[in-house]
């Protein structure tokens, strides 16, 4: 019998922040080479990890905490009225989860949301290879669920599963569907999915305050914050 393989962590060198101007970043990955499956992506993410790709990571930055993990208690899960309005609105939508995996369709409309989303800061021109490598894993349980409205693909969301909650990975939606409030649809729709696993959480990624494309996780009440090792209900 070997002896039993230990996970290692490796911390990139500083690098430009993706988030907040005018601030360097340092990640924190779990080895590469460790074996990775369900069990131990569960137990990262409940210290704070996500997945990106075939990667497991954490933001690692020396004199900054400005990036912290949320989840939500999704048995606790109270929509406002603003979400409810949306989940109203697209009680039309029929969802279908599809096993990862490379689709057309869904390619297209991941280049469509980027182009509008995302216009000239290097993200609007993917690859099939660099979709695939952000997206999937061949160690995780991943799920692409369709969203669509008159038999049009409006929306997918790559969710993963895990032992305990799902991880919403990425939402892309077509841009003509804007009123529908998609991104935030697909959040509600994840959290009543994992109601109906029997699951615990919901996990968000990462909450930045001061930054406007992440701060709307705040929205969903209850949330819980990874702070300081401990999970708990206040940012503070």
């Amino acid at each position: 019998m070997t002896r039993a393989q230990k996970l290692g962590f490796y911390a990139t060198p500083p690098h430009e922040c993706n988030y907040l101007p005018d601030r360097e970043a340092v990640t924190l990955f779990a080895d590469p080479r460790f074996p990775k499956n369900t069990r131990l992506y569960s137990a990262l993410a409940d210290c704070g990890f996500r997945r990106s790709g075939e990667h497991l990571y954490i933001p690692h930055c020396s004199g900054c905490s400005s990036c912290v993990p949320v989840r939500i208690p999704v048995q606790e899960f109270v929509p406002s009225r603003g979400q409810l309005r949306t989940w109203r609105r697209n009680q039309d939508l029929e969802i279908v989860g599809k096993p990862a995996g490379f689709d057309p369709e869904h390619f297209n409309l991941y280049r469509r949301y980027l182009g509008s989303r995302h216009p000239g800061g290097g993200m609007d021109n993917p690859t099939e290879a660099n979709y695939m490598e952000f997206l999937c894993a061949t160690w995780s349980e991943t799920v692409f669920f369709e969203m669509r409205a008159g038999g049009r693909l409006a929306a997918v969301a790559v969710t993963d599963v895990m032992q305990t909650g799902l991880s919403a990975v990425y939402s892309f939606y077509d841009p003509e569907f804007d009123r529908r409030s998609l991104g935030r649809h697909a959040i509600l729709f994840q959290i009543e999915e994992a109601r109906r696993r029997g699951l615990q959480w919901l996990y968000l990624g990462y909450w930045i305050r001061q930054c406007r494309k992440m701060s709307y996780k705040d929205e969903y009440r209850p949330l819980e914050y990874y702070i300081n090792n401990d999970w708990r209900r206040t940012p503070e």
